[in-house]
């Protein structure tokens, strides 16, 4: 179980028990630097207010729980318009629209894609960039986000 997967356990109820959405987390390690970024979303988008109250909930389970050991800054806001995508669903959501992913390994000789999100399965997805097909699995997956409209 990744750390991740962890603090996902500990805040998503209380979140979701508070009738907003936890879209996802982020654990990115920098020495003194280290950010614990945690994503909600709501119907009616997400406010200040909403961050504000989320984050003191989830500090008071991390200070109880404590599954970081390291010193860490909390982050809580909204996906916004290029939002990260985490899970097989949120994947779902945004099929035949352009995603930026970055992969851990190489992919067919590369690691950053920008395209259309064809399909997706169990194992993974498959993007379409510039006429070539790539297929990802998500284990390989590092980031990916949707490239809002303009």
């Amino acid at each position: 179980m990744t750390l991740e997967e962890k603090i996902e356990g500990l805040v998503r109820p209380v979140i979701e028990s508070m009738d907003i959405e936890f879209w996802g987390c982020e654990y990115l390690p920098a020495g003194k630097n280290t950010i614990l970024r945690v994503f909600i979303d709501t119907e009616q988008g997400v406010g200040v207010d909403d961050c504000g109250k989320v984050s003191r909930q989830i500090s008071a389970i991390m200070d109880v729980e404590d599954p970081i050991s390291s010193v860490y800054t909390l982050e809580v806001s909204s996906p916004g318009l290029d939002r990260p995508l985490f899970t097989k669903a949120q994947y779902e959501m945004y099929k035949g629209q352009v995603i930026k992913v970055r992969t851990s390994i190489s992919v067919m000789g590369r690691k950053r894609f920008k395209g259309t999100l064809e399909s997706i399965s169990e194992e993974g997805i498959v993007i379409e960039v510039d006429g070539e097909v790539y297929d990802i699995e998500f284990g390989e997956i590092e980031k990916a986000n949707v490239v809002p409209k303009v």
